[in-house]
This record gives C-alpha cells, sequence and structure tokens, in this order.
C-alpha cells in the first residue's frame, strides 16, 4: 500500500454525528458515500456497520485502504450532557474555587434569574494540594507529595474515574505538575490523568483549569471509544493508519487524540468549513459564510479571502444561546463557529408564553422524529420538513429510512397546532420559520462579535438538513448566492479528504520587548518545533512541511492581547540590508519603520504596530509592547483548488414530477417542479419554485431564485437584486 500513487490511494472519512453517521469512500475513479444512524450507546459499532457496507458496495477489500480519517461530535455531546466521567482535580491549596469563580462577572446583568455553567467537577471533588510556583517559575513552595499521596486515596474512595491537575503558574515551571501526576499514575494505574501544563500551558488560570477538567472529563470515554475503533477496524482488516480530524482543521494521530481528546471538539464541524473553503475557492468567493445543518447541530462560519476565522478559545455548552461567558471555556486551536442546537431532529415545542420554540435538544438517532416510526412522538424539524412537503418519504437517507408523513402530522398536531388553535401545515411552517429565524440571528450576533456583515457574502450549504433552509436563511440574512456542493449532505466527510496535518504549540514566556532575549525565545522555538514535528511526522512520515509562528502582544497595561504573524527565521538574526520600504504594503512608512529592519525587539514592535492599526485602525505611540504567548504550527500543505471556469450553456432536462410545497416567504402553498440532482450537468439553469433531490437530501429553489449547475458540479442558487431583502 506504501508504494501506491498518492492519485490512486483508496481513502475512507468518517464522520460521526448525534443523528447520523457519515462517510465517503474516495478512490482513483470518483467518491461514494453513504449515511447510517448513529449507534448512540456504541457509536463505533456504526461506524465499522457503516464501513463494512460501503467498502462492500464500492467492491474494495478491507486491505486495500491507505487511510481512515475520522471526525466526531462524541467529545462535545458527552460536555453539552454532562455524560463523561466522575473527575477529580488537585489544585494549589486554596485556589480550588478558581473554576467556579469563573470570571467574577454577571454575563447578563440585568437577567436576575442568570445561570452560571456548573462547573465539571463538584466541590467535593476539588482537592487543595500544598505547593506554590511564582510567575516568574521559582518554587516558593515545594510539593507536599504526602498531599499528593493522600488525595489518591481519597480519589480511590470516590470510584474517580479520571484527575485533572492544575496548578498556579505550570505553564512557567511544570515541574510539581510533571511530579504529581508521577505520583498519581503510580498509586492509581489505569486512571487517566490531564496535567493542565500539557493540554494548556498558557497563562490565565481559569481557563487552563477549565481546559483541563474538560480533557478529563471526556478522556476515558474517548479514549475508549477510539480504541475500539482502531481495534474494531483492524479486525476487519483495515491495517491502514486511521487520523483524527481536530477542532484547528489539522489532522492528528490517534495517540496524541486518546491524549488530549478536547482538541477533538469540533472536529466534525470543521470538515465542514474545509469543503466550504474549497468551495469558495472554486467559485471565486472573497466573502462566504459556510452553513453546516445536520441532525443535530447548525454551525456557521465566516470565511474571508478563503481562509476561515480561527481562534484559541472556545465556549462549551452556553447557558444563554448567542451570550459570550454563559459557557465553559476552553483553550484549544478551533476554526471560529458559532453552533446552535437547530438541526433536524430538534424538537419544536410551545412554551408557557404559547410560543413555538425549536431545540437544542434533539430527538437523535434513537427514537429519532415521530416519522421514523422508532418511537419518537415529539414533533422535530425533520416532521415539519416532510410536511410542508420538502423531504419525499421514500427517498430519506438514500431509500435507507422511509418515513411515515401521518405521524409527522401527528405529532405536530399534537404538540403545537392543537395548542395554538393552527392546522398542522401551519403549525409545521411555524416550526421551520422559528428554527431559520433562529440560525439567522446566530448569524447576525456572531457577525457583530466579529466586526463582519453577512449581507453580499456566498452562502455554502453543507449537511443534510442545510439545502433544504439554505434558502430562507439566505432571505433572511440578504445573501444574493447560495452554494451547495456535490454531495453537500456528507459534507464534513468530504472536507476530511483534503485536510492537512498538523499540530500547534503553545507557550506562555510573557516577554517585554525592552528586555527580550531574542536567543532564549529563538530555543523557545525550537523547543516547540519539535514537540509539533514528533506528531505530524507520525502522520505524514515524509512529507514537506509548513511552519507558521505568531506571538500574542499587547501593549503594556492591557488586558487581551492580539495575534501577530512572524517570520519563520531566528529572531536573533542580524538585521536585514536596506532595501527600500514598500510603501503600498506597509502603507504608512513613517508609522511602521520596518518588520525587517532593526533589532528583534524593534522588527516585533513594527509587526504589532501594523497589526493593531489594522485591527483597531491606530496606534498607540511611544507605548511599549509586550508578548505573553508564542505559538507554532507545523502542517502538511493545504492546496486550494484555482478559480473554475463558467461551464457552457447546457439544456435543461424535463422534471421528474411536481410536488406541493409551502412556501414561508409567501406566506402559501405553491407547485415545484421536481428535478433530480443526478441529470443536472454543468451549465444547465433553471427557475424556481423547484426542488432539486439527490441520494440523501433534497435542494429548495424558491420562486425567487435561480439555479445553476457549476462546472464542478456545485449547485449555484441566486436571486435578483431586485428580489433582496424581503425575509
Amino acid at each position: 500500500m506504501a508504494s501506491r500513487p498518492a492519485a490512486h490511494r483508496i481513502r475512507l472519512a468518517v464522520d460521526i454525528g448525534g443523528t447520523f453517521t457519515d462517510l465517503v469512500l474516495a478512490t482513483a475513479s470518483g467518491t461514494l458515500s453513504s449515511k447510517v444512524l448513529t449507534t448512540a450507546a456504541a457509536p463505533h459499532e456504526g461506524v465499522l456497520a457503516g464501513t463494512s457496507a460501503i467498502l462492500y458496495e464500492a467492491g474494495i477489500a478491507p486491505g486495500e485502504v491507505d487511510l481512515v480519517i475520522h471526525g466526531t461530535t462524541l467529545a462535545t455531546n458527552a460536555l453539552i450532557e454532562r455524560k463523561g466521567a466522575k473527575t477529580a482535580l488537585l489544585a494549589t491549596q486554596g485556589f480550588r474555587d478558581a473554576i467556579e469563580m469563573a470570571y467574577e462577572h454577571r454575563f447578563e446583568q440585568y437577567d436576575l434569574y442568570m445561570e452560571r455553567p456548573q462547573p465539571l467537577v463538584p466541590r467535593h471533588l476539588r482537592i487543595g494540594i500544598e505547593e506554590r510556583m511564582s510567575a516568574a517559575g521559582d518554587v516558593l513552595l515545594p510539593l507536599n507529595e504526602a498531599a499528593v499521596a493522600a488525595a489518591a486515596a481519597r480519589c480511590a474512595q470516590e470510584d474517580i474515574e479520571a484527575i485533572a491537575v492544575g496548578f498556579l503558574h505550570s505553564y512557567v515551571n511544570r515541574t510539581h505538575e510533571q511530579r504529581a501526576g508521577e505520583l498519581l499514575a503510580t498509586l492509581l494505574p489505569g486512571i487517566p490523568i490531564t496535567l493542565s501544563c500539557d493540554v494548556c500551558p498558557e497563562i490565565r488560570e481559569y481557563e487552563r483549569l477549565s481546559t483541563a477538567c474538560a480533557n478529563a472529563y471526556v478522556q476515558p470515554m474517548m479514549g475508549h471509544y477510539l480504541q475500539a475503533l482502531a481495534d474494531g477496524l483492524t479486525a476487519q482488516g483495515l491495517h491502514c493508519p486511521l487520523l483524527l480530524m481536530m477542532s484547528s482543521g489539522g489532522v492528528t494521530t490517534v495517540d496524541t487524540a486518546i491524549r488530549q481528546p478536547i482538541r477533538l471538539i469540533e472536529s466534525g464541524p470543521a470538515g465542514g468549513v474545509i469543503l466550504a473553503q474549497h468551495v469558495a475557492a472554486d467559485a471565486g468567493a472573497a466573502a462566504a459564510l459556510s452553513f453546516d445543518m445536520g441532525g443535530t447541530t447548525a454551525k456557521l462560519t465566516f470565511i474571508d479571502e478563503l481562509q476561515p476565522q480561527h481562534s484559541r478559545t472556545f465556549e462549551i455548552a452556553r447557558q444563554y444561546r448567542f451570550l459570550k461567558g454563559s459557557g465553559l471555556p476552553v483553550r484549544i486551536p478551533v476554526i471560529d463557529m458559532v453552533e446552535i442546537g437547530a438541526g433536524g431532529g430538534s424538537i419544536a415545542r410551545v412554551d408557557e408564553l404559547r410560543r413555538i420554540s425549536v431545540g437544542p435538544d434533539s430527538a437523535g438517532a434513537a427514537p429519532g422524529p415521530a416519522c421514523y416510526g422508532n418511537g419518537g412522538t415529539a414533533p422535530t424539524v425533520t416532521d415539519a420538513d416532510l410536511v410542508l412537503g420538502r423531504i419525499d418519504a421514500h427517498r430519506f437517507a438514500d431509500g435507507r429510512i422511509t418515513l411515515t408523513a401521518n405521524a409527522a402530522q401527528a405529532a405536530i398536531a399534537a404538540d403545537i397546532a392543537t395548542h395554538l388553535a393552527l392546522d398542522p401545515e401551519t403549525a409545521a411552517a411555524g416550526i421551520a420559520e422559528i428554527v431559520d429565524e433562529t440560525m439567522a440571528s446566530a448569524a447576525r450576533v456572531h457577525a457583530v462579535e466579529n466586526g463582519k456583515d453577512t449581507a453580499g457574502r456566498q452562502l455554502i450549504a453543507t449537511g443534510g438538513a442545510a439545502p433544504l433552509h439554505a434558502a430562507r436563511l439566505a432571505q433572511k440574512l440578504n445573501i444574493q448566492t447560495i452554494i451547495v456542493p456535490v454531495d453537500a449532505s456528507v459534507g464534513s466527510a468530504h472536507g476530511f479528504l483534503s485536510a492537512p496535518i498538523a499540530y500547534e504549540v503553545v507557550r506562555t514566556r510573557f516577554t517585554r520587548l525592552a528586555t527580550l532575549q531574542a536567543a532564549a525565545i529563538d530555543a523557545l522555538f525550537e523547543e516547540m518545533r519539535a514537540e509539533a514535528l514528533t506528531v505530524v511526522r507520525l502522520g505524514a512520515p515524509d512529507a514537506a512541511l509548513i511552519e507558521r509562528r505568531e506571538a500574542f502582544m499587547r501593549y503594556r497595561g492591557q488586558g487581551h492581547e492580539i495575534n501577530v504573524p512572524l517570520d519563520n527565521e531566528p529572531l536573533d538574526n542580524e538585521p536585514l540590508d536596506n532595501e527600500p520600504l514598500n510603501s503600498e504594503q506597509l502603507n504608512n512608512e513613517q508609522l511602521m519603520k520596518s518588520a525587517r529592519r532593526g533589532s528583534a525587539a524593534e522588527r516585533l514592535q513594527a509587526r504589532f504596530e501594523a497589526r493593531y492599526q489594522t485591527v483597531f485602525g491606530r496606534i498607540i505611540p511611544a507605548l511599549e509592547a509586550e508578548i505573553v504567548t508564542w505559538t507554532l504550527t507545523l502542517s502538511t500543505a493545504h492546496e486550494l483548488p484555482p478559480r473554475g471556469a463558467l461551464p457552457a450553456p447546457a439544456p435543461t432536462p424535463s422534471p421528474s414530477g411536481e410536488r406541493t410545497v409551502f412556501d414561508p416567504a409567501r406566506g402559501e402553498t405553491v407547485t415545484a417542479r421536481v428535478f433530480e440532482r443526478a441529470a443536472l450537468s454543468p451549465g444547465v439553469r433553471l427557475s424556481g419554485p423547484a426542488l432539486i433531490v439527490e441520494a440523501q437530501t433534497t435542494t429548495v429553489v424558491p420562486d425567487d431564485f435561480e439555479a445553476a449547475v457549476s462546472g464542478p458540479g456545485h449547485l449555484v442558487i441566486t436571486r435578483p437584486v431586485n428580489r433582496q431583502g424581503d425575509a
């Protein structure tokens, strides 16, 4: 297998969601995709069954597969649903309540009934240990090893399943945490131990402890799952490498994922963003909005200049859907997205104010929506879409699930229509409108928080439910163009196949520019590069690697930093020659001096001011900058396709039939032509109202939109400018 040319390698991508498990098999002749219901009690069983089925369908022996790439939301769901391990926290004595004190502010100051997220570790399982480091890394109080041994005995009595260790300032000096970890491993063999200096070696105690606790909380479950999956694939005859998608958009090894499962928190949705990035490149979309709607959640991500937004912080399980500070923070590299409980399985109900509300809870795969006929009785978004005529009951999930329209209608009537004196179709329209407006509101808030706008972007829709709702979402966000990629319903799995193998290492090393020791920072970067290289080479032993370095900097006295890209050259290098400044690049010659001249401190100051000017529109003259954190990322190449050429016009085939569909924008039922997507060749154009049907989803084209097929086969749905703004 190792000698097989890259173009002929056989790769399998698997994405586990809350409702469906998606599989995509890529061979030299193309791709084959499949959807199976997620087996919630034992998720690896669904993956193994789906793998066996798709290989059989393709006529490929398990031993012929060269690579398996996997992403999952299992860790996210365990944190949201609080179904992780019984976890203990060892903290510096006197600081065990830091994870409950949080930021010591009210994220919703006018809500008298505001609820904070409960810590993952209850207070009686948070144990103080005598030890103390200074902010400079000096030992102020030696580690009390007897206290660690007593804590281990107490953990054994409490039947603890995982332990997190987080001592003060361990990001500077990790010796106490490492020694505590060694003692615990000896005294409690088999119990997973998470050290905060390993998963989050950064300043800011609350976020570091929260990240360590979250990693420990999901580590037993994810470790058992990943090991069972790896063993199951081997038993089936797949002896190829298994790689895991990370939240950052890179791919890593199973061993790394087992040690740090927190990095997999948004691994599934990250694949959808990567596919959207490639589609945006093909379409020449300078500004795009990735929209991924599956069975349980919806995810939205901004993509500018073909690059998705990235962040080093993420909040899980927000108590208030769109409000920062209301969730559990984790500090990991992540594609910055907003995720809400709005999917096909999201449950609809009438609240105490007689309003329709949808989600965030989901019917999942079992029992599933009422129309599945699997014991579910609560009405869901999928039930509403079926009643509204958007879904063919006999072709759902490629015909693997036959939907029962009467059951969907009965559930909506019992739980929604009867309480509001509505007919079932109007109630179904209300469910669809509420979930669409919820997603639109999330997109608007996310845009405001990031200084962006949704108008003028191209909406790239992936996931099984997204093509059903994309047009209505576009109407609400004043978006003119929607792109539904080929095989959109399994978009995340397709994205996995394009993801680079990558790993990021971060270190907090507080540095004032006035006292910068360039040689020491260069040595730090070499240490970080060696750590990243060890991980990346496990998945890419011979590939060329791309290195990216950043410094997180601020003016002295500020409380937050901005990321400043750095060269990969040593800081201790001699100043470069006196080339003339490029005023087009630097914009303000007097301001910039040059990011390539002078001492290391002067070059860093110039880079910081250039970045600060970009972010805030000004700098603060004569104020010194300082660096808080340094990051280094190693990855294989991630090549985007060139912009595709427009295909020649092609004749529009005859529709395969007609279907009555409710149009929420018009508030009435319309007759839509039904087209088979497989029959639409590049260059075909058609007008709405129409339904474009494929194996695993349906694209809704309202009457004020037109659809065309691009060269690669993507659906490009546009709305004339004079029809915009009518939400």
